[in-house]
């Protein structure tokens, strides 16, 4: 399993999506009280990210 999402509580007892590349994350949303609200964060991920234009803003 190269690459993969993974929702964690933080302290705050919110719920965060991680997505992870190997055992490294590589990004991670905000916290969200519902962990059905962490879900749809990353089905949104996986439906908008595609199709995502790259700003080159340096």
């Amino acid at each position: 399993m190269a690459h993969h999402f993974k929702i964690k509580q933080n302290k705050k007892g919110e719920y965060v999506a991680y997505f992870m590349y190997n055992s490294e994350t590589m990004f991670w949303t905000e916290g969200y009280s519902s962990k059905a609200s962490a879900k749809n964060a990353i089905e949104s991920i996986k439906k908008n990210g595609p199709g995502a234009e790259t700003v080159d803003e340096s």
